[in-house]
């Protein structure tokens, strides 16, 4: 059976809910903070959180380069809100010293749509995603300014680029874990699942 391991980088963020939604999509789910653990897993979700403080500890804890490795090998990535700046190759507005792992050519705009008390939801139309609108929660979400020929622009909410993918890289400016529809989760496990090898199977 070709069940994806999914690693939740967990230095920071809602690691537990990406955690419950990859397993409600069918996938085994495990929290990675170390760098031999991101070389057991077929994928891996960047939670949201606080990307400077991402950053820092990603260095921090010796996974920046063994992660950036990987990503340019092609290992499937899901970058949710602070993880959509992680997998941005330029931000717009970085904070000294801030660092990404890279992965989508895009330029990203942090805290675009408001701070913590403007946070808000909304029924977004993401590409590839079957059935209603997902229920989007944007919580100090940023936003894409402008991508690259290479990458794919998946929703749009405002005017605004809010998910993007670039080949084995998906991002989203929002949470789809904090809704309980696993259908965002479930588009990046079947991607996650048509990566592997059939010696990985």
């Amino acid at each position: 059976m070709n069940t994806p391991v999914i690693g939740v980088l967990a230095l920071q963020g809602d690691v537990r809910e990406h955690l419950i939604a990859l397993a409600a999509a069918d996938a085994v789910a495990r929290p990675v903070r170390r760098p031999e653990e991101i070389a057991e897993v077929d994928g891996l979700v960047i939670p949201g959180g606080e990307s400077t403080t991402i950053s820092k500890l990603a260095v921090l804890f010796g996974v920046m380069e063994p992660l950036r490795a990987r990503v340019r090998d092609g290992m499937p990535v899901y970058g949710t809100c602070a993880g959509m700046i992680m997998l941005a190759d330029k931000i717009l507005d970085p904070r000294s010293g801030q660092e990404t792992f890279g992965g989508i050519d895009m330029i990203v705009r942090r805290n675009a749509f408001g701070r913590q008390n403007e946070s808000f939801e909304a029924a977004v139309d993401v590409r590839g995603v079957e059935g209603d609108p997902v229920e989007g929660v944007f919580i100090r979400a940023p936003w894409v300014e402008s991508v690259g020929a290479e990458a794919e622009v998946l929703a749009e909410h405002g005017g605004h680029i809010v998910a993007v993918r670039q080949g084995n890289a998906l991002a989203t400016s929002f949470h789809p874990e904090l809704t309980g529809d696993h259908r965002v989760h479930g588009l990046f496990v079947d991607m996650v699942r048509a990566n592997r090898t059939p010696e990985s199977l």
